[in-house]
């Protein structure tokens, strides 16, 4: 499957992006519009819609990727600096023992079993080594062996004033195991809060 990864360094100084980054919901519909209207139920996952927000040394930054062909022009005049690229190449090149680096911002939870009490079956957020743990999880069953992981909490990710989801990212170098499961990861995205700017799996190739 073709995918897109769209980059949006933001015009902070406009009210508009400035109401976006304040309020997930807000930032999520912006971005729902990079691909069509009226795409059935479950729109985020069937336009394959993944974002992540992070500062880099020339400010913030906001990674879209997409499986339907990002649609620009639907974003406001000067929302920001836009470029866009095709993932094929990458996505090819994944085969078994390849090894690669990798950031994800993600949400490590789990479900609580009967001996939580009062709490069962509710969704806990995993920190410090717990968290490493999910996720070195998480990357083997998407195919990919875990060699290096370093793992830095994020802002939580608020909605309505509630906490939706505890957002850790994880960066390090891995090894490709199962390039089909990989793919799958890659274009589906990583555990909960997807719709919030978590479970977008970035790669790059490692140098021999």
């Amino acid at each position: 499957m073709t995918a897109w990864l769209v980059r949006i360094l933001p015009e902070v100084r406009r009210r508009d992006v400035q109401s976006d980054l304040a309020d997930p919901d807000r930032l999520h519909k912006r971005l729902m519009m990079l691909v069509p209207d009226e795409i059935g139920e479950k729109a985020r996952a069937q336009g394959g819609v993944l974002f992540r927000t992070e500062d880099t040394r020339t400010g913030l930054q906001i990674l879209v990727q997409t499986t339907m062909k990002p649609e620009l022009s639907r974003l406001p005049d000067g929302y920001g600096e836009i470029a866009v690229r095709e993932l094929d190449g990458l996505l090819t090149r994944l085969v078994s023992g390849t090894r690669v680096h990798y950031r994800i911002t993600a949400n490590p939870s789990k479900r609580l079993g009967r001996n939580a009490g009062p709490k069962a079956g509710k969704i806990q957020a995993l920190r410090g080594a717990a968290a490493e743990e999910w996720w070195v999880a998480r990357a083997a069953a998407g195919g990919l062996a875990v060699a290096t992981v370093t793992s830095q909490s994020q802002q939580d990710i608020r909605a309505k004033g509630t906490v939706r989801h505890a957002a850790v990212r994880f960066d390090g170098t891995a090894t490709v195991t199962d390039a089909d499961a990989l793919r799958a990861a890659v274009l589906g995205g990583i555990g909960r809060g997807k719709t919030y700017g978590c479970g977008l799996l970035s790669l790059a190739l490692a140098r021999s």
